[in-house]
């Protein structure tokens, strides 16, 4: 992997855990700085990792080659705003956006700036088990693309969109997606606890057969999702039964419905940005 100097502004959750996945694939620290405006993240991404930690954004971004804005969306206007006020530290700078809801457009016109990739990590990222769409606009450059495809890859797998709205469908399908699993794993917990379970025993069982379940899907990357229900959905027994309820309830409609709210929401909260 190419060793960009790369700065991180915003020092939360998600640039903690690329930079620890940076870090592990070898990518050294001297080239890694961290801009926050308190100290006690920075202080702790430098005791963990030997990055370089500063609380000048406009120090960091003269220093790099590579940007990661990692913000939040309703601040990022204020932070480029304040950022570019006298001059442009970004020009000619790959800008990298993990903050949901910001278009490239909207960011070109805050930063200045059209090297721009958007991305869309989920939360498992925090584990390195991350899914992460990304999107480039033209100005991005087959290299820009590569550096930042295997940035994201040091917290998971990736998966490229060629129109900005498929971030969007990233988010329904990705992003937001750890919670609905969350979700239904909580409304089995709670039931097997009716069953006479106790809530330690009730998650043991729910969390182990999720893992056992997810782990059965990769180790058998040539078989279909609806031929490994089928392979545990013997006819007329226990699991059929349960399989018939959610159908005939229309769990797919559901998802589907939820899904496409999903989309829709994230369609509107760009508008606000």
């Amino acid at each position: 992997m190419e060793h960009r100097k790369l700065a991180f502004i915003g020092a939360g959750n998600m640039s903690r855990s690329i930079i620890s996945g940076l870090i592990k694939a070898g990518y050294p620290a001297s080239a890694i700085m961290a801009a926050n405006p308190s100290r006690p993240k920075l202080e702790q991404l430098a005791a963990e990792f030997g990055i370089q930690i500063t609380q000048d954004n406009l120090q960091a971004a003269n220093w790099a080659q590579a940007v990661v804005l990692a913000v939040k969306p309703q601040l990022m206007a204020e932070m480029l705003n304040a950022l570019c006020l006298e001059s442009n530290p970004l020009q000619d700078k790959l800008l990298i956006s993990i903050a949901a809801g910001m278009k490239v457009a909207r960011l070109a016109e805050l930063s200045g700036q059209q090297r721009i990739v958007r991305t869309m990590p989920n939360t498992p990222s925090l584990l390195g088990l991350g899914m992460t769409g990304l999107y480039a606009n033209e100005s991005v450059v087959a290299a820009d693309r590569d550096y930042c495809e295997q940035l994201m890859q040091c917290v998971g797998k990736t998966l490229w969109v060629t129109e900005e709205v498929g971030i969007n469908h990233i988010t329904a399908a990705a992003g937001s997606a750890p919670a609905y699993f969350f979700l239904f794993m909580q409304a089995m917990a709670e039931q097997a606890q009716q069953l006479g379970f106790n809530e330690h025993e009730a998650r043991l069982l729910i969390e182990q057969t999720a893992l056992g379940a997810v782990n059965m899907v990769v180790a058998n990357p040539k078989q279909s999702l609806s031929e490994l229900r089928a392979q545990v959905t013997s006819k007329g027994g226990t699991t059929a039964e349960a399989i018939r309820h959610f159908q005939e309830h229309g769990l797919n409609q559901l998802v589907a419905d939820a899904m496409t709210a999903a989309v829709t929401r994230a369609s509107e909260l760009e508008a606000q940005l």
